[in-house]
């Protein structure tokens, strides 16, 4: 079973806008285009898929997901627009992976560029975790750890906490997939039944630099997706893509 995670599309409606650093809808094709080749059971694209919030561009998303030779799915980020999203396609808040399964998370905050899940929400994944025995990959927009750059922190989960607490009374969570830092990175996390890996992959539109305090871009990296391999255990890459 093969995973490809792709995030942070920032599509306009008109699909010629420009963002700092190039054009995102471009940019996204470009990427779809390289994953597919790759050739994935499975792609998940982690959140603020638009950057205007207009049905014309959950639609220009729509139409090139839809030519991959294989199942898709979507979350919500800080920038989209809900409804508006699921008006374009439906949300799964799980998804069967064979040996694993892929639970979905939203963690918008209406108005907000910060995330959180809430107590509804929390409660029902401590549900979700415990109707399956297999192996769960979790997926969300913001994650839940620090990423070591100070303003990409203050805009992370904000009941990161919670969310760990109820990790804690399960065993079954393999890794968390996220988005909205706009960069590779990866991490692990102790709990009372082992580590959890976390995960981030580069945004099709504009990448953020590393380690930075304040916002900055990083103009001279390309744009990527992350692969994951779901054997008996899970290996992962980050692939970048030329222009």
């Amino acid at each position: 079973m093969r995973l490809i995670q792709i995030t942070d599309c920032h599509l306009h409606a008109d699909p010629a806008a420009r963002s700092r650093t190039g054009i995102p809808h471009r940019q996204f094709v470009r990427v779809v285009e390289e994953a597919a080749s790759w050739r994935p059971d499975m792609v998940l694209v982690t959140g603020d898929v638009s950057q205007d919030e207009t049905a014309a561009s959950y639609a220009l998303a729509e139409r090139e997901l839809a030519r991959l030779d294989c199942p898709w799915s979507w979350l919500p980020g800080n920038h989209d627009e809900p409804a508006r999203m699921a008006e374009c396609r439906p949300f799964e808040e799980s998804v069967d992976l064979g040996q694993r399964r892929l639970l979905l998370l939203d963690t918008q905050v209406p108005g907000q560029t910060h995330g959180a899940l809430g107590a509804a929400r929390l409660e029902a994944l401590a549900e979700r975790l415990a109707e399956d025995e297999r192996p769960t990959l979790v997926a969300m927009h913001h994650p839940p750890v620090s990423v070591g750059s100070r303003w990409v922190d203050a805009l992370g989960l904000a009941d990161a906490e919670a969310f760990w607490e109820v990790l804690a009374t399960h065993e079954r969570v393999e890794a968390i997939l996220c988005g909205h830092i706009h960069q590779a990175f990866e991490c692990r996390r102790a709990t009372p039944h082992g580590e959890v890996a976390i995960y981030a992959c580069p945004a099709t539109s504009d990448q953020f630099l590393p380690g930075a305090e304040t916002f900055a871009v990083d103009a001279a990296a390309l744009p990527g997706f992350r692969g994951f391999d779901l054997g008996d255990a899970l290996s992962t890459w980050v692939e970048r893509v030329a222009l």
